[in-house]
């Protein structure tokens, strides 16, 4: 492929697909936050807390996921239809807060408006075409992204380590995001 068609394509991908480059942006986010970070005590702390819980929750909601062959509708998608998201938002705000670099949450927010609603609404129509009327009841009683407490109770479900690790390598992805955090430490 020539040079020219690969850039036409990249900046093609930009404006319509750039929901593609969401994890590699949010690595290079983390990695960013890490190497810049000043990080100090009460804000370091905070963060922490706020990627330990956004950690928490990926791996959770990995556990259940059963890509593309049953609706996952069960533990953290009971309450909202994309806890991996709300993972990343924690887990985005911890790194903005640990680093102790101010601009760091504007940063992320506008990561978060350029690549999720694509990636939400692409990932929503997907699901609707695989799951068709069951999609549809579970979007009527389920946000996408603000928890709702389920009116039948909370619900369980079968978690996986193996599912987590399997599907999306969570616990490759925490370790990473536990190592930045180390090097944030080092640095208070």
């Amino acid at each position: 492929m020539k040079k020219g068609l690969r850039f036409d394509r990249f900046l093609h991908d930009i404006r319509h697909r750039r929901d593609r480059y969401r994890q590699f942006i949010g690595i290079m986010f983390v990695i960013l936050m890490t190497i810049i970070g000043k990080p100090f005590g009460s804000a370091f702390a905070v963060g922490t807390v706020f990627v330990l819980l956004g950690i928490s929750v990926r791996m959770w909601a990995s556990g259940h996921i059963k890509k593309n062959k049953v609706l996952a509708t069960d533990g953290p998608y009971a309450y909202v239809r994309h806890p991996l998201y709300v993972g990343n938002t924690f887990s985005g705000i911890g790194f903005s807060l640990a680093s102790g670099i101010w601009w760091g949450i504007l940063l992320f927010i506008l990561i978060l408006l350029v690549f999720y609603p694509q990636a939400i609404r692409r990932e929503d129509e997907k699901l609707h075409r695989l799951f068709g009327d069951d999609w549809q009841n579970w979007r009527r009683k389920t946000r996408a992204l603000i928890p709702k407490i389920p009116k039948e109770g909370v619900p369980g479900g079968d978690w996986s380590f193996y599912q987590s690790l399997r599907q999306n390598g969570e616990p490759i992805i925490a370790l990473f995001l536990f190592v930045c955090l180390i090097f944030l430490y080092v640095r208070l």
